[in-house]
């Protein structure tokens, strides 16, 4: 008998999706720590202001290009700067959350490496801002710049004192720009469109609007990436095979020994292994 070995266990041909129920509530959980979070760093006034200030003169001696020079290219037409506006509230979260539903629906290793990567983020932002609190810019008279928000419409803050929906003291790290990046990123990594570095279009876009709407600072965008950097350097992405690229499971190649094995089954039964084999005479009257 030709002896045969186990097959080894193949890998499955599709990563395994992690339960649905389970990622709800881990996606639920991390929005509501960042948000108690956040409500944590409220008080602190004051301390935002000199903060302010203090990044804005750091921009001027780094000479970092002026956010005058952004808004006024959207004080061009009250179109656009409601445009801006309207970017500014209602794309951040949707684009986010689509972005994760469809790496989980169809790149499910990947999505797994972006929530660890956005989660890794977020937490370190809400760090930050706790430690620095930083009014944004639209709250200092002496930029020169404008509340767009306010002024142009729509907004999504009320009057700083009596806002306790949201944390407008936490300027610093940009997570607009931060997850805007980690959405091109992750999108430019799990595809092969050779069309895929036109994501890059979105934290572009992101960059522009949180700067000449008078949100952020450049210096919080460039915290954002700074910290976006160290977490995927630290959290790697999935190698990017036929599976993990939507192309389906690879082809299984057989090992040597199989071969080997199927040749000596497939030889011709030759006469010399006839006269091998014991013949079987029957006996009669």
């Amino acid at each position: 008998m030709n002896a045969r070995t186990e097959p080894e266990e193949a890998e499955p041909a599709t990563p395994v999706r992690p339960p649905l129920v389970r990622e709800l509530l881990l996606v639920a959980g991390l929005f509501l720590v960042y948000k108690f979070g956040r409500q944590l760093a409220t008080g602190h006034t004051a301390e935002a202001f000199r903060n302010a200030h203090d990044v804005w003169n750091a921009e001027r001696w780094l000479r970092l290009p002026d956010e005058d020079t952004v808004q006024s290219l959207l004080l061009h037409g009250d179109g656009l700067v409601h445009i801006a506006n309207t970017y500014y509230a209602t794309v951040h979260f949707p684009a986010t959350a689509a972005f994760l539903i469809w790496l989980y629906l169809r790149r499910p290793a990947h999505y797994v490496w972006a929530r660890r990567v956005l989660a890794a983020v977020t937490a370190a932002a809400l760090v930050a801002h706790l430690a620095f609190p930083l009014a944004p810019p639209r709250m200092l008279a002496s930029t020169g710049l404008i509340d767009t928000a306010r002024v142009y419409g729509p907004s999504v803050y009320g009057p700083p004192q009596t806002d306790t929906l949201s944390n407008q003291f936490a300027a610093m790290p940009s997570l607009h720009f931060g997850w805007a990046v980690m959405v091109a990123v992750g999108l430019i990594v799990a595809t092969r469109s050779r069309l895929r570095w036109l994501w890059l279009l979105h934290p572009l876009l992101t960059l522009l609007v949180i700067v000449g709407t008078a949100n952020h600072y450049w210096l919080d965008a460039l915290m954002a990436a700074a910290l976006l950097g160290t977490a995927l350097l630290v959290i790697r992405a999935p190698r990017r095979t036929a599976t993990t690229a939507g192309r389906g499971a690879p082809a299984l190649v057989p090992t040597e020994e199989q071969v080997l094995e199927e040749k000596v089954t497939e030889q011709p039964v030759t006469q010399e292994k006839v006269a091998e084999e014991p013949v079987l005479v029957g006996t009669g009257r």
